[in-house]
Parts: C-alpha cells; sequence; structure tokens
C-alpha cells in the first residue's frame, strides 16, 4: 500500500514519508502457491486474491510503522530509532517483495481497478531496499540514522552546550534579526549539521538506487518520477514547461527583493546584479522570503494590521490556534475532528526531549486517527500554517473508505495543494468574518498584501523544483559525492539566483541542512502543490459563485464549494491526477496561469519598481 504520512508544511519546512512497515505474515495458501507456481497461467482470479491479501498485510503493518514513527519523532532517543528502522526494514522487504510479484500479472488483462492497483504496488516501496536481508537492514539504519541526526540538530553559539539552539529556534533568530554578521554565524552554524551525513547519504543513494534497479526502475530518481501517471522523461519535460511559465514572474520579484535588501545592507553586501546572499532572505534555506517583508517599501495600507501581535494580545494558545483551523472546515460542510486527535496530538515543544518539529499531519490507522505535530508559535505563520496541515487531516479522512490502495492523493503534489489552497483561504476578509480583525484594509493595500503572499508562495517555487532536480542527478550517477555540495549550489544560483554568505567546499553538506534530503522525502510535491493550489482557488471561487479579484477570495462558509472539493477528495488515489483535476477544476492539465491571474496586480507594481529604481533583472 502506498501511504504518505506524515504530511507537513512547507510553510514550516515541511516533512511527508512514502515509506510504509509492513509485519510478516504468511500469505494465505493459495495467493502463495499462484505465486510460486510459475508454470501456471495467471489468470485474473489469482490476481484478485493477491491483490486481497498484499492490502490487508500492508495496512496492518503500515499501522504499525505509524506508530513506531509517531513515537521515534516524538521521542528521538537510540532506541526508538532502532525500532522505527526495524518497521521500515520489514516494510521495505513486504513492498519489494509484492512489487516484483506483480509483474507476474503483467501481461494479464485484468478489470482497469486491477490495473491501477497492480500499477500502485509497483510503485509503493518509494524507496525500495535491494533483496539482500543485510542491505535492506543497514538501509533502514542509515534513513533512521539520518532523520535522527537532522531532529537532533543544533547550532552552539562560541561553542556555549548551555546555549545551544535546535532548529526552531535557529529559524525565528534567521527570521527576525537584521545583524548581517549574526545572520552569516547563524547560518553557517546550522548548515554545519549536514556535514556528517555526508558518508551515510551517498551510501542511501546506492542501496536506493539498487533496490529501484531490481524492480526494473532505471534509478530511484525514476521511480520518483513513475508516480504521476505518466513516463518519467514525460513529468520532467512537465515540470520544465510549468517552471518556463512561471520564471519571469520569479525573475520580476527577485529584482525587487534584491534591490531592496541592498537599501538595507549595502552593495557591499548585495550585489546590484548577483545573486542574493541565502542568509538575508529570513529563512533558514532562503527557500521563502516573507520574513523580509517589513524591509520592502511597498505602499502600506492604512489598516493593516498585524496578526502575530492581535493572536498574541488574545492570548492565543496552541490548541486556540488548531480550533481556528477546525471551524475552517466545518464551515465548508466536513464534520469535526475526532476527540483523539486532541488527546494524541503533539502541538507544543516538550521541555524536557527533543522531537522532529516540523509541522506534520499524521493518519495512523487509515480510519479515524488522525494527528499533527507540530510545535506551534503564536504567529501569522503558523496561523496560516496549521489551516495548511488540518488541509491534510480532512483529505485523509475524506478517502479513508477508498481500499488501502487508493487512501492516497491523486498525486503527491494534490496533498501539499489542498492544504496551501485553504491557506489561501486565510485572507483579510476571512479574518473579519472570524473576529480576527475589525475591517478589511481597502483596496489600495492589495499591492502589498500580494507581495506578501508573492514573498512565500513565488519566492519558493524554484527551490521547491530544485532539491529534487539535484537528487534526479545524484541518483542516476551524474552528480557524484565528491560534487554534492558544488552541484547544489550550481543549480540554487540557476534556478534561485541565491548565494551562499561564504565560499562553501565538499566537506560541507549543505544539502543535508535541509529535513527532507536526510529524511529521504521526495520533494517535486511541493512546487506542484505551488501550481495546483491556485488552480484549485480558482475553480473553488468561480464554484462559490464569487467573481472579484482571485486574490480577495476565501471560500470560507461556502458549503458549495465545500462539496465540490470533498467530491475531489473523496476519490483519494483511485483515478489518474488528470481525472481528479478535471472533477476539482473542469481541467486536464496542470496550469501555471491561475497563478498569473493572481498576481497580476503586483507584476506590473514590481515591473514599474524595477524600471524606476534601475534594479536589473536576473544574476
Amino acid at each position: 500500500m502506498r501511504r504518505s504520512w506524515p504530511f507537513s508544511s512547507t510553510a514550516a519546512a515541511i516533512v511527508c514519508f512514502s515509506t510504509i512497515a509492513v509485519v510478516a505474515q504468511a500469505p494465505k495458501n493459495d495467493v502463495r502457491k499462484a505465486v510460486r507456481d510459475r508454470g501456471a497461467a495467471p489468470t485474473a482470479g489469482e490476481a484478485q486474491a493477491f491483490l486481497d491479501d498484499a492490502e490487508s498485510r500492508l495496512l496492518d503493518l503500515s499501522v504499525k510503522a505509524s506508530r513506531a514513527a509517531w513515537v521515534q519523532q516524538n521521542f528521538i532517543t537510540d532506541d526508538t530509532e532502532q525500532i522505527s528502522a526495524d518497521a521500515n526494514q520489514q516494510a521495505n522487504a513486504l513492498s519489494v517483495d509484492l512489487a516484483k510479484k506483480a509483474g507476474r500479472w503483467d501481461q494479464v488483462t485484468l478489470p482497469p481497478v486491477m490495473m491501477r492497483k497492480m500499477l500502485l504496488l509497483k510503485l509503493a516501496a518509494g524507496f525500495p531496499a535491494p533483496s539482500d536481508p543485510a542491505e535492506q537492514k543497514e538501509l533502514a539504519q542509515v534513513a533512521a540514522s539520518l532523520d535522527g541526526d537532522y531532529g537532533k540538530g543544533k547550532w552552539c553559539p562560541d561553542g556555549a552546550n548551555d546555549k545551544c539552539l535546535d532548529v526552531t529556534a535557529v529559524g525565528k533568530l534567521m527570521a527576525t534579526s537584521r545583524d548581517e554578521a549574526e545572520l552569516k554565524r547563524t547560518w553557517l552554524g546550522w548548515h554545519a549539521v549536514g556535514a556528517p551525513m555526508r558518508q551515510r547519504y551517498a551510501r542511501l543513494v546506492e542501496l536506493g538506487d539498487k533496490g529501484s534497479r531490481e524492480l526494473g526502475f532505471a534509478n530511484a530518481g525514476a521511480l520518483w518520477r513513475s508516480n504521476y501517471d505518466m513516463p518519467p522523461d514525460a513529468f520532467a519535460k512537465e515540470v520544465d514547461r510549468l517552471w518556463d511559465q512561471l520564471r519571469p514572474l520569479y525573475l520580476s520579484l527577485h529584482a525587487y527583493v534584491r534591490g531592496q535588501l541592498a537599501k538595507k545592507y549595502g552593495k557591499d553586501v548585495v550585489p546590484a546584479q548577483g545573486p542574493i546572499p541565502a542568509h538575508l532572505l529570513g529563512n533558514i534555506w532562503a527557500q521563502e522570503w516573507n520574513n523580509v517583508y517589513p524591509l520592502m517599501d511597498s505602499p502600506k495600507p492604512p489598516q493593516s494590521y498585524d496578526l502575530t501581535k492581535i493572536l498574541q494580545d488574545r492570548n492565543t494558545d496552541a490548541r486556540g490556534m488548531v480550533r481556528y483551523g477546525e471551524a475552517f472546515f466545518t464551515s465548508l460542510g466536513f464534520a469535526p475532528l475526532p476527540k483523539t486527535f486532541w488527546e494524541r496530538s503533539l502541538f507544543t515543544k516538550p521541555a524536557d526531549r527533543d522531537v522532529v518539529c516540523h509541522a506534520s499531519a499524521w493518519d495512523v490507522d487509515s480510519k479515524d486517527d488522525l494527528r499533527v505535530k507540530m510545535c506551534i508559535q503564536i504567529t501569522q505563520e503558523d496561523f496560516v500554517t496549521i489551516h495548511h496541515e488540518l488541509g491534510h487531516n480532512f483529505y485523509q479522512r475524506a478517502y479513508n473508505t477508498q481500499p488501502p490502495l487508493f487512501q492516497g492523493s491523486a498525486n503527491d503534489g494534490f496533498h501539499e495543494a489542498v492544504g496551501d489552497t485553504i491557506a489561501l483561504s486565510v485572507t483579510p476578509e476571512y479574518l473579519k468574518k472570524i473576529g480576527l480583525i475589525d475591517a478589511v484594509p481597502p483596496a489600495s493595500g492589495d499591492i502589498d498584501y500580494l507581495l506578501q503572499q508573492a514573498l512565500e508562495k513565488v519566492a519558493f517555487l524554484p527551490f521547491g523544483l530544485l532539491i529534487d532536480k539535484w537528487r534526479w542527478e545524484v541518483f542516476a550517477g551524474q552528480i557524484k559525492p565528491d560534487h554534492y555540495n558544488q552541484a547544489w549550489w550550481d543549480l540554487r544560483l540557476k534556478y534561485q539566483g541565491v548565494a551562499p554568505p561564504v565560499a562553501r567546499t565538499e566537506a560541507d553538506f549543505d544539502p543535508g541542512a535541509k529535513y527532507h534530503v536526510p529524511g529521504n522525502v521526495p520533494y517535486m510535491r511541493y512546487f506542484l502543490a505551488r501550481v495546483l493550489q491556485f488552480q484549485f482557488q480558482r475553480a473553488l471561487c468561480r464554484e462559490a459563485g464569487y467573481s472579484g479579484p482571485l486574490h480577495r477570495c476565501s471560500i470560507y462558509g461556502n458549503k458549495v464549494a465545500g462539496q465540490r472539493l470533498n467530491q475531489m477528495l473523496a476519490l483519494g488515489e483511485s483515478k489518474p491526477w488528470q481525472e481528479a483535476l478535471d472533477t476539482m477544476t473542469g481541467e486536464k492539465q496542470m496550469d501555471a496561469t491561475a497563478i498569473a491571474d493572481y498576481f497580476a496586480p503586483l507584476k506590473v507594481w514590481l515591473d514599474e519598481q524595477n524600471k524606476k529604481n534601475n534594479y536589473p533583472i536576473g544574476w
């Protein structure tokens, strides 16, 4: 079964695993005999029995794996890492075994539902281990150790062990500091987390590639790209097509932000025509730039508001933040979250132990054991993030009536896009409706609002693209271990136009400072989600009868839009994503023009500002 858990937000450096754990059970005798008896011609009846047995076994241990992963991420110790590694080893072994056995029916004409299940079963391993038991164990242990190293990662300023900062504290410092020297020191301190991972990561790649080849894929990257209902090479071309649609808007934003940062830090620090130093963009990874918004000269509306201050002044606590998110979904006609959600979720960082703080949404039992794991801060960013995370949970519950192999999103970008679509509805209009602000800022403030959105949404686009561009080349052997870091920064320069604050060498492993690399979490889903969320939003706003500017639309309280959303969510992975997209939008191709529609007024304004201030385009 291809379960994807947990799902976590890009706004907080999101996490998502596609590993599955499975318990070693003896298959039904008739299925075992059918698979073993290679002399007999395979039949559709045997295929059905095989699939029923496979789904049962995978579901049983996927639940056990979810519980092991929950404990490992909430109580990071050597023991919990080993428990999680053992579960994933069992999972990977059975996944690979079933994927290989599914090939027995490649030449048999099966009903469409069964054919799709066979395809998904072949793709279920995610990052398959080789068939050698010793290598299976090694891969599980390497993966668990990399994940644990990141979760335990800290930067200790001046070597003072009593003042160490974890990723949350580092992120907060980089979001708020305007001291260039402090930002550089902090950036370097956190990025040192990756260096010890390099050798193990290279071994992870070797093992994953070997396991992928045993399943008939060229490498692990080709396997990952096969998850999109199109050939791997066609998918790579599709994301390039989408990026070509998006690049002009990004270039305009990049030029403006670089010019504004040069005003703050000086042209000796921020070159007029070069890449932007990565430590100055308000984020550990320079993936989203919303934290440097206060440095921008955009026209501030007369009735602007500070949502962080409003929430804090109201003494909103972590649970209160989640209640706001739940109320959004119930306003669309969805049932409230189960009681166990409130009993079993993690909302705040424990004081007595290390946890993986990245915001994530969990479906532990494929029924109703939904959870969130998040170290919630009372900020505008986390207010939006919790709306996003609950999007995952409500999606998970919507498809829980599907057969196990169909309990997933249409493609992994859909899961992220649903949460992000809800986040797009966290507009001033929505905040007024729920009583957090007294008045909606006038249209004169729209440019300012769109700039804030673009600093998060548009700035992220090339970053969302390049992480897997790097890994696809790593998996394919085009980037060798002795060039990992150089290739990483070459791609960041090419797509993002950012550069490290100091020269980097191959003694560094800067990809390891981003969770999704040591966590081995595919990242293209987040790029796709940035495209799909605007396509979803345009369709849902149209369904709700809204005809104004897209950026002012909130579907809060509209049950017609909620019904259309639920129709798509309930499909799970039972149909190709093109059909699910059609159910939601009436379109069968991903289309970035919705982003252009949303940000059209801002694009005009950015181009005017760049021309007026002589801010050059490109780097």
